[in-house]
């Protein structure tokens, strides 16, 4: 057994999201010497369940094994049958974990750096089109290239969300809905916070927000509350404005009958 490739295999299982679990079974498949192998792991997320089934195959030209793809049967709570998907495996580090595969399954969107055939890397959003397969069964996997000019952040700042206010919570709202996740945000509305979710949308070039019973809130009815906040904001200075002219008059005013008082006592 080729000791550098059972540790580059472990760390690239690793990395892709699948832990630590298999070292043990990775090591015995390999002495046992297996043209091909097969490993499998179970996962639940939230109420769905699923499966992924990865697939190894030794080199005909060396002792060297290949990590090549994994297959995901996704398994939703109301429904009878899986949703699968095959996810194709690279030596480098661009590869789309488990986590993401679930988003990609669940219809999000998911940030990844890649490289061309030419070895070129470039940054493109992913989406699974639900609609196309290839002959391989395989859902059609959408590119959002760099170039297509979707702004996450920009998109956030169109809504009131209070993690923005903060460069820390900010940048770990934006990491996780560039991997595709569901993430909670606390939208302040009249100065007050709701607790809400928002997924990235860069097909049309912006974002997905629900209420906490996970239910959509169209983007219409979401800018109007980020219109409400910024009118609220305008009217409070406003009015503070027109508080420290009156205030500023009155102080005039005041000074100016003073100076005339002062006036007329000298002659």
């Amino acid at each position: 057994m080729n000791q550098k490739n059972l540790e580059f295999l472990k760390d690239q299982l690793k990395y892709t999201g699948f832990g630590e679990t298999f070292d043990q079974d990775l090591k015995e498949k390999m002495l046992n010497g297996e043209k091909e192998f097969k490993l499998m792991k179970e996962g639940v997320y939230g109420t769905d369940s699923m499966t992924a089934v990865l697939n190894f195959k030794k080199s005909d030209q060396s002792d060297l094994y290949f990590f090549n793809s994994y297959h995901v049967n996704l398994k939703k709570e109301d429904s009878k049958e899986g949703l699968e998907q095959t996810f194709y495996i690279s030596n480098n580090s661009s590869n789309i974990t488990l986590k993401e595969a679930y988003n990609l399954m669940e219809g999000r969107s998911v940030n990844k750096d890649l490289k061309t055939r030419e070895g070129e890397a470039y940054n493109s959003w992913l989406k699974i089109d639900f609609k196309v397969t290839d002959d391989n069964g395989n859902f059609k996997l959408d590119h959002y290239h760099q170039n297509y000019g979707y702004d996450l952040e920009a998109s956030l700042e169109k809504h009131s969300i209070k993690e923005l206010n903060t460069s820390k919570y900010k940048e770990d709202l934006l990491n996780s809905l560039k991997k595709g996740n569901l993430q909670s945000a606390t939208f302040v509305v009249a100065g007050v916070e709701s607790k809400m979710y928002v997924e990235a949308n860069p097909q049309f070039k912006t974002v997905n927000v629900y209420d906490d019973n996970f239910q959509r809130i169209n983007h219409r009815e979401s800018k109007d509350q980020k219109k409400s906040e910024l009118e609220g904001k305008s009217i409070s200075q406003d009015s503070k404005e027109k508080h420290d002219v009156a205030d500023e008059a009155s102080e005039n005013g005041e000074k100016g009958k003073k100076q005339k008082r002062k006036q007329t006592n000298s002659i």
